[in-house]
């Protein structure tokens, strides 16, 4: 909670620019990941870009207790034309799912379809009109774990896919966590591990995001409702004491009365000046 001042002074400083009134380009059902693969992406894109720019590239994860969800969703649809418009270059995917009824292990495949997704922009940077050295990440509940990992690990931690695209880095540069669970040993089982903890803790442990926080992390903006019954508030202010002792860059806003699975723009608080001017700060050159 220490960063707090700091995040609401981007909040004070941020002014919501004419382009929240503009429309946006999309690209549905791309195809990103290995041949073969079901799983797609859309693109939200800003509606017009000078030949001579380039964006910053957000990729959007979403939720659903990691075996449902899509990127069409609502929560989804928001952020990507809310980022869009504010001159962000946003893929939201779908990645592979432990699906009810299967029991194929889905972790750490859902993972690398995420940094996939980073690789993917970074190869089609020329085409996206894309910044390849400022990319970023936003989910919720489980696209926010997803996200956070996204975030923490790099090649070192044995989580990076070979391929595809195996010549780009998956480093993303800024992220935006929205109530996901941060430490899964003190969570529940999970359908994607296929086992329990009590059968697996070192499985939980190195699927959690606190375990790998250190002070070479990108900046992490955490958010979460008091009111969340799936996910309790509790897990972010532990991840936030966990970044705090490892020297991450990071803040922590708590939204009260806020439940589980809002979007920018719950009733309770509008977040939009808060993670476009985290996004904003971190992602975009100076001028």
């Amino acid at each position: 909670m220490k960063q707090l001042p700091w995040i609401l002074g981007v909040f004070c400083a941020f002014q919501f620019a004419s382009a929240a009134t503009e429309d946006v380009r999309v690209e549905k059902d791309v195809e990103y990941l290995a041949a073969g693969r079901e799983e797609k992406a859309d693109l939200c894109l800003p509606a017009s870009v000078p030949k001579d720019q380039r964006c910053p590239g957000i990729v959007i994860i979403h939720g659903g207790g990691w075996s449902g969800g899509d990127k069409g969703a609502a929560r989804e649809i928001n952020i990507g034309t809310t980022l869009a418009r504010h001159g962000y270059v946003c893929m939201s995917i779908n990645y592979v799912l432990a699906a009810k009824g299967t029991t194929a292990v889905t972790w750490p495949q859902n993972l690398h379809d995420c940094k996939t997704a980073v690789r993917w922009l970074r190869k089609n940077a020329a085409r996206l009109q894309l910044d390849p050295d400022h990319i970023g990440a936003i989910g919720g509940s489980a696209g926010g774990h997803l996200t956070a990992m996204l975030a923490l690990t790099d090649a070192k931690d044995g989580l990076d896919p070979k391929e595809p695209y195996g010549e780009f880095s998956c480093r993303i540069q800024a992220a935006v966590d929205l109530y996901g669970p941060a430490d899964l040993l003190t969570w529940h089982d999970i359908s994607m591990f296929r086992k329990k903890r009590t059968e697996a803790p070192e499985l939980y442990r190195a699927a959690s995001p606190a375990t790998y926080a250190d002070k070479n992390d990108p900046p992490i903006l955490i958010m979460h409702g008091t009111a969340d019954k799936t996910v309790d508030v509790q897990q972010s202010r532990d991840f936030d004491a966990a970044l705090a002792k490892a020297g991450t860059s990071h803040a922590l806003v708590i939204v009260e009365g806020a439940p589980h699975t809002f979007h920018l723009q719950p009733k309770q608080q509008d977040l939009r000046p808060i993670v476009l001017g985290f996004f904003d700060r971190y992602l975009k050159k100076a001028k």
